[in-house]
């Protein structure tokens, strides 16, 4: 009896690694996240969420062997991960005590960042002939409310992945540099006016992330320093230009993606 009880200790302690339950992965956000026009998508995902079974998060978690829960999904905003958004539970109900990792692209949606610079360029080509008139969405403002709003939301964030999984690592990412540091190209037909105000509106939205990053305690990829030199105008972009033959605009590409995946690699590694 002895005997037999030792074999199965011994037995279930020499079980491979890949036998045993793999770390927990939870990824939040919005298009920038989830990666839609890059193909595949997540098989049982909401279609609308545009989910890449190649987004960072998947190939993160094919690389380090996690058990990825990914809802990340276009359109979100911080209300997104933290309240129900129409037929979608909020995103941060993913994250429970077994959780080790959390990582979160998010917050351009609050502040109409890439709606706004989509919307400027389809009107800047329609102006040309180039586009229907009617397929141009109205730019909107963000208000002095709408900051105010997205630093709360953030801040939320933080303080519900810690109460959820008080060991786990969150980690913000921000957003891929889109348009080059001054002027535009083909790929970003936009006043230069309209492309002035894109960059304060991320620059904005890239401070309020590393300050919140700072001040909880969670990690920050500055994927807007890494992606310098790899915009939408670059000889090897990492994001689309507009429009984005078989993609979608302003958005991550493959390997925009990998490059994030790359970075997530190294800083868990350190």
């Amino acid at each position: 009896m002895r005997v037999g009880f030792l074999a199965l200790v011994l037995g279930a302690s020499l079980l491979p690694a890949a036998a045993q339950a793999a770390p927990k992965y939870v990824a939040m956000g919005s298009s920038f996240a989830a990666g839609p026009g890059i193909t595949p998508y997540v098989a049982d995902a909401p279609q609308r969420c545009g989910r890449s079974t190649r987004n960072y998060a998947q190939q993160l978690a094919e690389r380090r062997g996690l058990d990825l829960v990914d809802v990340s999904c276009s359109g979100a905003t911080t209300a997104a991960i933290l309240e129900p958004w129409n037929e979608l539970p909020a995103q941060i109900d993913a994250v429970d005590g077994d959780t080790t990792l959390v990582t979160v692209t998010i917050g351009g949606n609050d502040v109409f960042y890439i709606g706004n610079i989509m919307s400027i360029s389809c009107q800047e080509l329609a102006g040309q002939g180039k586009m229907p008139a009617d397929k141009c969405r109205p730019p909107q403002t963000a208000t002095e409310a709408d900051y105010a709003r997205l630093e709360e939301g953030l801040r939320r964030i933080a303080a519900g992945v810690k109460q959820r999984a008080p060991n786990a690592t969150l980690m913000f990412l921000d957003y891929p540099a889109v348009l080059p540091p001054q002027g535009t190209c083909s790929a970003t037909p936009l006043p230069d006016k309209a492309a002035d105000a894109a960059r304060a509106a991320t620059a904005r939205v890239e401070a309020l992330t590393a300050q919140v990053a700072q001040e909880t305690g969670a990690k920050l990829v500055k994927v807007s320093t890494l992606s310098q030199g790899h915009d939408a105008c670059a000889a090897t972009p990492w994001t689309t230009g507009f429009p984005a033959a078989g993609g979608v605009p302003y958005h991550p590409n493959l390997a925009g993606m990998t490059a994030q995946a790359e970075a997530l690699e190294k800083v868990l590694n350190r």
